[in-house]
């Protein structure tokens, strides 16, 4: 019971940071036209997307610290730390290889790549570059706690692994509002819930989580860059 209201209480957290947009985000547009910085509505969304976020994170991990048991809603014991991390750096090759899968069969089905809604967090983390904290760090804790220990770690016990875990992959890719890459989203949050059902810890996906938005965002801030380096190191006798 004591569980429930935990999670209840994150949920509540995590709907009130994302409606709050509506309300904070106007007053920091004012703020910033005030202030005559460039792009102002950029700007606005950058720091409301860090802000929200790292409350909502903030907050999130307090309610969990006064619920030790929260975190371990499966019998069996959890992974050693060691083995933890390790999950954790495989998962983001597995999610970046499950992506790669996905991303071939939306070509095929004539869906065009490149996301919207990475491209606008990017365009924001440009704009305000606090914010990629809540890309690499906040986002992933936030939202494996969300879609993985409380949608998928309150559905397994009562159905059965895969439906548990494509029921959390489906609503994981619905509430990123991106519909023409919702098979990417979909993949990604399946293979989370397998590395948290693997190790019984919850730290193990956010690890793959983390990894995997902390290479999107070095990918998109520094492509060109790596490109080049990786073609002239390649032409080097």
């Amino acid at each position: 019971m004591k569980q429930q209201k935990t999670g209840l209480y994150i949920l509540i957290v995590y709907c009130v940071m994302q409606l709050s947009g509506a309300i904070f985000a106007p007053l920091l547009l004012i703020l910033f036209k005030s202030m005559d910085v460039k792009n102002p509505p950029l700007v606005a969304s950058g720091w409301w997307v860090f802000l929200s976020m790292g409350i909502a994170t903030l907050i999130t991990l307090l309610l969990i610290r006064k619920n030790n048991n929260f975190l371990r809603p499966f019998k069996g014991k959890p992974s050693p730390l060691w083995k933890t991390i390790g999950w954790g750096i495989i998962g983001f090759f597995l999610v970046f290889l499950g992506q790669g899968v996905a991303a071939t069969i939306e070509l095929k089905l004539g869906v065009e790549p490149g996301s919207e809604n990475t491209a606008q967090f990017i365009e924001i983390a440009h704009a305000v570059p606090w914010a990629i904290f809540s890309i690499v760090i906040f986002a992933p804790i936030l939202e494996e706690l969300i879609f993985r220990r409380i949608i998928f770690g309150s559905l397994y016990p009562k159905t059965n692994f895969f439906v548990a875990a494509s029921v959390s992959a489906i609503v994981f890719a619905i509430i990123h509002f991106d519909f023409t890459h919702i098979l990417l989203y979909a993949v990604s949050g399946f293979i989370f819930a397998f590395i948290y059902h693997k190790t019984k810890r919850i730290v193990a996906s956010i690890i793959s989580h983390m990894l995997l938005n902390g290479f999107v965002v070095l990918f998109q801030f520094y492509g060109e860059t790596i490109q080049k380096f990786l073609e002239t190191y390649s032409q080097m006798p």
